[in-house]
């Protein structure tokens, strides 16, 4: 059932999508399906849909190459195989071998893919695989669509005998044109094709001279078409042979006709997952041009939109090369009603149509452009009444056509509808038209209803504050710049910045103070504390932007100066071991240096550097033991390692047999290499017969055989 007006739809804009999803359809029934689509209200139908979308959409994503949708539709040949003595052309019978070949090929995508894309997988559950259709088409048609030469005997038979009578006709001519040009008898043109004859274009003034059929003159009478005498005869036989070759081409179609026609309700099937296809794949590439998700769906009325986008405003400042900016929006058990206020042009009417036509779209099956972490919901209605719909033919005013809107809202309004109500209670006197409109919303909420409401009237926003389930809201506005900022800010109402609108519209300050002199001042007062609570929470906001990219400053500064810090370490560490080498290395220079100092040259002396010698000796003897020492103790570390994580994985091999002994097991005793089986087991003693000896030991000194 459908869950909007047609009033709604076009106040959303929910047209302008059908048709941009129209565009990726590739077949006319799948476009008129699109174009034709409205909310509905059957839940479990929406859940389908959306799951199926976006199964698509995943596989595309993740690369996952997809069949094309190579088919056109069959209905035409549905319709020819339920009437006797029917005959399907050739271009029927190869949309059907295509069909067949599209179908087999998703069949066995997805047949890969089930787990990934269940609901994908039961769009192909009325069709099976088959090759017998496939075999029988191309027995007779070949790759361009042509039926084959031996598509038959008779029909190989007499496409020989046209070969064969062409090449002949072919020789005469040729033979009869080089005559005729020698003679200079032809006009600049020598030929043409007359009736499918090939004809010569001989001078009039010449045309007794040449043998052959006359097949006219052209339009100045100066040339004639003449057919060579030779091939008069050759010709009408092959116009014989060409109907005799449509005649078996006919009668091989209606035998190909008779045999497909048990495959029928297997075609009807290609036909119907064909066009589902189609449909689902337009939906699919809609979702990645707008970069749509699947949000949260929840059972209970309640929706959280995170970074929503108006996929319309953002396709168009795309193509401008603008920036859109999205919208944060919760609607819930607790803030069942959200009344916007906030200056002209600031995006309130925009805020609301993005809720509204976000969630249309859902309840259509499509996947919308939102953050996925948002959470959304279905409503049994969809229902708006946004800008001027004034109906002449009715002779209804603006005010009266809204009338007639909340009348018929007031009517239908239930706990699982949303409404959208854009200036609510515009259209009439502001202070009659406002205490109206509140009376109204009192009743929509009353009946629980869900609600996105627009309005410049303090009334509405001051019952907004007095409802425990209602919230106000606020588009900011930017006090310095004088520009709105198209944010939405749930907590307090917002001021409609009439004069600063003004202002910046190019009105002069001095009619500007004239306006103000005219109000009541307690509304200047009020207005002033709006601006003042705006313009403070503009500079929280900004404060608190600037912590957040203080913070990502600091905190990648941080990460920055540890990385620094390590890499500095790591490097002192390196120098320090390089000085402790250098200053061994200069400690042992010296002592080198002292011993040549003491070297005795003179000769005469025996004996006289014994001393030195035995020094040195014992120098470098204890020199050479302090290295040997620290490399021994750094291979027995290494070794100690090695040894204790050899021994765990023994150890845990050995522990990982010992849990798969049991009674009856055959057993070797670790010590002495004895095989026995276990008798019994209790606790971690376990009785084992050897040959004819019983003995009972600790299952650690046991290894598992078998």
């Amino acid at each position: 059932m459908h869950c909007s007006d047609k009033q709604s739809q076009v106040d959303l804009n929910l047209d302008s999508i059908l048709e941009w999803s129209a565009e990726y359809a590739i077949q006319s029934t799948a476009k008129k399906k699109l174009i034709q689509l409205s909310p509905s209200n059957r839940f479990t139908e929406i859940d389908e849909a959306l799951q199926k979308v976006n199964e698509w959409k995943e596989l595309r994503l993740a690369g996952d190459p997809i069949p094309a949708l190579d088919f056109e539709e069959l209905h035409q040949e549905i319709r020819l195989l339920g009437i006797q003595d029917a005959i399907i052309s050739r271009e029927g019978f190869w949309r059907i071998l295509l069909a067949s070949q599209t179908v087999n090929a998703f069949l066995l995508f997805i047949e890969k893919r089930s787990e990934r894309a269940p609901k994908l997988s039961s769009i192909l559950d009325e069709v099976h695989y088959t090759i017998e259709l496939i075999n029988e088409l191309n027995e007779v048609f070949d790759k361009d669509g042509s039926i084959k030469d031996n598509a038959s005997v008779e029909l190989f038979q007499i496409r020989i005998k046209i070969k064969q009578l062409r090449a002949q006709i072919n020789r005469n001519f040729e033979r009869e044109m080089r005559k005729l040009i020698k003679d200079k008898l032809l006009g600049e043109t020598y030929e043409t094709f007359i009736n499918n004859r090939r004809v010569l274009l001989v001078q009039s003034a010449y045309k007794r001279k040449v043998s052959g059929a006359i097949h006219g003159t052209t339009k100045t009478g100066n040339l004639s078409y003449i057919e060579p005498f030779q091939n008069v005869a050759l010709n009408n036989e092959l116009d014989h042979l060409i109907d005799d070759e449509q005649k078996e081409i006919l009668r091989i179609l209606k035998r190909l006709t008779r045999f497909i026609s048990s495959y029928k309700p297997l075609i009807i099937a290609y036909n119907q997952t064909l066009i589902s296809l189609d449909f689902i794949q337009a939906k699919a590439r809609l979702a990645l041009e707008m970069q749509a998700s699947l949000p949260l769906i929840n059972k209970t009325p309640r929706m959280n939109l995170v970074d929503a986008f108006h996929p319309l405003l953002r396709r168009t400042n795309s193509s401008l090369g603008k920036t859109t900016i999205p919208q944060h929006i919760s609607l819930n058990e607790k803030q069942k009603m959200v009344v916007i206020s906030g200056p002209n042009a600031g995006g309130k009417s925009l805020t609301l149509k993005t809720v509204g036509l976000l969630q249309m779209m859902l309840q259509c099956g499509f996947l919308v452009p939102v953050d996925p972490r948002s959470e959304m919901c279905y409503f049994q209605q969809i229902l708006s009444d946004i800008g001027d719909n004034q109906s002449i033919d009715n002779e209804l005013s603006t005010y009266s056509y809204r009338l007639k809107r909340m009348k018929y809202f007031l009517k239908v309004s239930n706990a699982r509808t949303l409404l959208l109500l854009d200036e609510f209670g515009s259209g009439s006197d502001p202070e009659l038209g406002g205490v109206l409109a509140e009376v109204f919303l009192e009743e929509l909420y009353s009946r629980k209803s869900f609600a996105v409401i627009t309005t410049h009237y303090s009334t509405i926003k001051s019952k907004a504050e007095q409802l425990k389930f209602a919230v106000n809201g606020c588009m900011l506005f930017d006090l310095e710049a004088l520009t709105p900022l198209y944010k939405l800010a749930i907590g307090q109402p917002g001021s409609s910045f009439t004069f600063e609108v003004a202002v910046l519209n190019g009105f002069e300050n001095e009619l500007i103070n004239r306006a103000k002199l005219k109000l009541d001042p307690k509304k200047i007062v009020i207005d002033a504390l709006l601006h003042d609570i705006q313009k403070e929470k503009n500079y929280l906001e900004r404060l608190i932007k600037e912590h957040e990219v203080a913070q990502k400053e600091a905190y990648a500064s941080k990460e920055y100066h540890d990385e620094k810090s390590l890499k500095l370490n790591a490097k002192l560490s390196s120098q320090n071991q390089l000085a402790e080498q250098f200053n061994k290395e200069i400690q042992a220079g010296k002592k080198m240096l002292s011993f040549i100092d003491r070297f005795n040259t003179r000769a005469g002396k025996k004996n006289s550097n014994d001393n030195l010698f035995a020094e040195i000796k014992n120098y470098l003897t204890i020199e050479k033991s302090k290295k040997s020492i620290k490399e021994t103790t750094s291979k027995k570390t290494s070794s100690t390692v090695k040894q204790k994580t050899l021994m765990a994985q023994v150890k845990k091999s050995i522990d990982f047999e010992q849990d798969k002994i049991k009674t009856g097991s055959l057993v070797q005793l670790i010590s002495s290499k004895r095989n026995g089986t276990v008798e019994s087991i209790k606790g971690n003693k376990v009785t084992v017969i050897f040959e004819n000896a019983r003995l009972k030991v600790g299952i650690d000194n046991l290894r598992f055989l078998s």
